[in-house]
């Protein structure tokens, strides 16, 4: 068959066979496992090839082929593995874990659980009791694999490793790990990605598998397998917790809480293997203890790797600052926790730039090896983990104490109930506890209504309030001195990830501070917890207005919508009856022009969205537009089209759908870009373009279809790089420029015969900067940044604003920097605060701080009966800017009620 599979078989029965495979390029040793004994397999546990038909590393396992695997595990030694389900994939695959260990433990894994707890809380658990159960619990270490569902060896390695934990006989190694620690393997953390990447794969390998780089097996279509349904990279969705897979493994981890939790991934096929120490920066909140057990782990990893002439390094790339990683987050409760990356053969076979083959064997047996190791330091060190893991809860309790100005975070839920809700849940999510004041609290001078929430320091997750609650988390003075120096020297900076990421900023929420603790018995939140709708005047006569400004009012819109009914919405505030004002945005559905049940329908939206919706009998505007004003639009349900596809990006692409389709409700229509270059738009009135190189797959042609479709009527919203296309003066979408670099070099006149010359008249340098001068360009883009929290002001008259607040947060990543629009062409209706405020959160560049104030954030430019809604950066990132979201559903939403559609 095409499909043959000429690679020898792996897993055989001896460990001393397995480092015969072991080695990369093309020349195996027979030399033994180093600190590992031969090993004797157990006849009746089942392997790989008894079950699969196939030895490990012969071929890329797929989901199913997995699950069938554990599955015979268990059933061949049910006293010693026992798998759990943990959730469902959007595509309806199962999650599970398995808990492997000895008969005891795993029969005790229930008691276990209970140990764990008790230990993570010394406000009931004291240090007498903690000693005891210190004395009696096992260790644990938590594997996970391939969250990235196009690295592909960690799942066979998982496979590999649960294998020879059952089945390796009068081995110390296994016996050790088993009877001193539970090991929790997570075999397979993104499902969805791989099926994606197996499918394409196999389907493009001919007569044999070609190891070059060029071939279509190493090049993977559109959108990869990197990325999970709703193509999230899931790594960093441990903050927000947006995913069924992310949701389902937090809280498996938090009912077991394993003490050491490793994430193994893939790199570039080039390099050889990394494991911690981690680079530089650490976040500041994770303690010397747990930066040394981890360096523990890694010695051990050393010691197996240099045993067996693996190479590998340590402390280059991957660093430990943003608590939204699967190797960070754990720490936040007191884990010791890293991640692991090997050189990726992206398929069966990769051919290196030295030359020589990488085998998919030869990733699985290192990421085996690693596991196991990992797995022996955890064992051998029982005591330590779990005394250092009590220590942690208790100097964490004591850190909130003694913080005399932000012991205390306070929620005032004034506006924006909605959110703070769901902060509020996100955080108990997260393991946090978090109240609700159930009576007036008199709090450091300010008084809080019942109702508003706050979180006290002073308890085991303190560390993780402080880190994802304050404004700002700096890296260290030496790193950020090291990466000033690097960008003098045109080095580039190391910094791997974005660099601000507060919630209640991300949240755009009020939050109070205080050093003291709150007295008073007050709720506890809990994940049950629903927010209440309400109806006032349920049976009104007239009218019933929802006021806007929270995703509550937002998802009664969107559901409305799809229902039919028929809605206005006013562009200013107005005061009914010299009663009650309303914001500008607010919904007003009158009874005259719906159905006899709309009350019925009104009543069930409030209950499904959350939302507060008021009944009235009058429509007696006092101040502000009337009902039938001009000034009041009727709304009706919108097509969405999406751009989809190359040269679109997939995160973007994906974290916009899921924003709308998942926190909206409402369904999206996913067009491939080439399809959008000369499509028949007339049935969609939303065209959204999610970031991406759009010339090359739109072009003026593109464009050009694009631009009649908005001049008859339809709403294009460009999203971060894909206002960049919309700006290009080919394309002539959007009247703005995107800016160079701010240098003082503009006074600098270089001849334009310069670049055609031989010769030019020479200089004399006095010091070595003036060489450095002279070496920049003297036009270039501004410097790239990683990702910070900007503040953005907001213009407060215009209807795409409506509901807004005035000053709100967004994230600013990459380059792009643009000019205001002329008022000839559109309006700049928010835009980034003075250079002195601009900065949010995270570590931004002098030189883009200034270039970045007062330069618009969102555009709005009408073109004939349409509109461009420009977002010079993303709205939607990895789904956290929530404080984005009423801005962006009045761009979706409120925009064709106000475009004049062509009849």
């Amino acid at each position: 068959m095409i499909l043959k599979h000429l690679i020898k078989p792996l897993l055989v029965s001896t460990m001393t066979c397995f480092v015969a495979l072991a080695t990369a390029a093309d020349k195996p040793t027979e030399s033994p496992l180093a600190n590992w004994p031969d090993v004797q397999y157990d006849n009746s546990i089942p392997d790989i090839q008894d079950v699969l038909g196939y030895s490990v590393g012969q071929r890329i396992t797929s989901h199913d082929d997995m699950l069938r695997f554990f599955n015979s595990l268990q059933k061949a030694a049910p006293k010693h593995i026992k798998i759990f389900e943990y959730g469902e994939t959007w595509e309806g695959r199962k999650l599970i874990f398995a808990a492997i260990g000895s008969e005891q433990n795993i029969a005790n894994l229930a008691e276990f659980s209970d140990g764990m707890q008790a230990l993570s809380d010394p406000r009931v658990t004291n240090k007498d009791k903690a000693q005891n159960l210190m004395n009696d619990l096992p260790a644990s270490v938590w594997l996970e694999y391939s969250v990235h569902g196009n690295e592909i060896s960690s799942t066979d390695a998982a496979m590999m490793t649960a294998y020879h934990l059952l089945a390796g006989k009068d081995d110390a190694t296994v016996k050790n790990v088993m009877q001193n620690s539970i090991v929790f393997i997570d075999p397979l953390q993104n499902p969805d990605g791989r099926s994606r990447f197996i499918a394409n794969y196999y389907s493009t390998v001919g007569m044999e598998h070609s190891g070059d780089r060029l071939t279509a097996e190493h090049n993977e279509p559109w959108p990869r397998g990197r990325a999970n349904h709703y193509l999230f990279d899931m790594n960093r969705d441990w903050l927000a917790i947006t995913q069924p897979e992310t949701k389902g493994r937090i809280a498996s981890m938090n009912h077991y809480r394993p003490l050491v939790v490793i994430d193994l991934h893939e790199m570039g096929g080039d390099e050889s293997y990394y494991f911690a120490p981690s680079a530089q920066p650490i976040n500041p909140h994770m303690t010397q203890a747990q930066i040394a057990n981890i360096n523990l782990v890694g010695r051990n990893n050393a010691k197996h790797f240099d045993a067996n002439g693996f190479d590998y390094f340590t402390r280059d790339i991957f660093d430990a600052f943003y608590p939204g990683y699967g190797d960070s987050w754990p720490t936040f409760y007191g884990a010791a926790a890293s991640t692991y990356e090997v050189a990726s053969s992206r398929g069966e076979i990769f051919r290196r730039l030295d030359g020589k083959n990488l085998r998919y064997e030869d990733t699985v047996l290192r990421h085996f090896v690693a596991s196991m190791s990992t797995a022996e330091t955890v064992a051998n060190n029982r005591t330590k983990l779990l005394k250092d893991y009590y220590q942690y809860q208790v100097d964490a309790i004591d850190a909130g104490k003694s913080d005399k100005k932000e012991r205390v975070f306070i929620l005032p839920n004034k506006r924006d109930r909605a959110g703070n809700f769901k902060l509020a849940k996100l955080m108990t999510e997260h393991g946090v506890n978090v109240y609700q004041t159930t009576d007036k609290v008199k709090l450091c001078g300010e008084t809080y209504a019942p109702g508003s929430y706050y979180i006290d320091t002073a308890q085991p997750r303190g560390r993780f309030v402080k880190t994802t609650f304050t404004e700002q988390v700096d890296m260290s003075k030496a790193f950020i001195k090291e990466q000033e120096r690097r960008r003098d020297r045109k080095l580039g900076d190391q910094i791997y990830d974005v660099t601000g990421w507060s919630l209640p900023l991300m949240y755009n929420l009020d939050v109070d501070t205080c050093g003291k603790g709150v007295s008073g018995d007050h709720r506890l939140v809990t994940m049950s917890d629903t927010l209440e709708g309400k109806v006032t005047n349920p049976n009104a006569s007239v009218a019933y207005i929802v006021p806007w400004g929270d995703m509550a009012t937002g998802r009664f819109l969107t559901a409305a919508l799809r229902q039919g009914m028929a809605i206005k919405t006013a562009d200013r505030a107005f005061t009914l009856d010299d009663k009650k004002r309303y914001p500008a945005g607010s919904l007003i559905i009158e009874v005259a022009t719906n159905d006899d049940d709309i009350a019925t329908k009104v009543q069930d939206l409030a209950t499904l969205s959350g939302a507060l919706v008021d009944g009235v009998n009058t429509s007696w505007v006092t101040d502000g537009p009337s009902f039938g004003s001009n000034d009041t639009y009727l709304m009706s349900a919108p097509k969405i089209a999406m751009a989809w596809d190359e040269p679109t990006s997939s995160l973007s692409a994906g974290s916009t759908r899921f924003v709308i389709e998942q926190q909206f409700g409402y369904p999206v229509n996913a067009i491939r870009t080439a399809t959008l270059a000369n499509a028949d738009l007339r049935h969609y009135q939303v065209l959204i373009l999610p970031a991406g190189r759009y010339q090359n797959g739109l072009g003026k042609a593109g464009a050009d279809n694009i631009k009649r479709w908005v001049e008859s009527g339809g709403v294009l919203i460009t999203l971060g790089s894909a206002t960049r296309f919309a700006a290009d003066a080919d394309i002539g979408l959007l009247d703005v420029k995107r800016e160079l670099a701010i240098t003082d070099k503009s006074s600098v006149k270089v001849p334009d015969s310069e670049d055609k010359v031989s010769t030019v008249e020479g200089k004399a340098y006095s010091k070595h900067a003036d060489l450095v001068k002279d070496s920049e360009n003297l036009k270039e883009i501004p410097d790239f940044v990683a990702g910070i929290l900007a503040n953005v002001e907001v213009d407060q008259e215009h209807w795409l604003t409506a509901g807004v607040p005035s000053d709100v947060v967004g994230l600013v990543y990459g380059d792009d920097i643009f000019t205001p629009i002329r008022l000839a062409s559109g309006k700049n209706l928010a835009w980034f605060k003075e250079e002195k405020e601009v900065l949010a959160s995270g570590y931004l560049w002098q030189e883009n701080k200034k270039q970045l104030a007062y330069k618009p954030f969102l555009i709005h430019q009408p073109s004939g009966n349409g509109m461009v809604i420009a977002f010079t950066q993303e709205p939607t990132t990895r789904a956290y800017l929530d404080g984005l979201n009423v801005m962006l559903l009045n761009a979706i939403f409120s925009a064709p009620a106000h475009a004049h559609v062509a009849k």
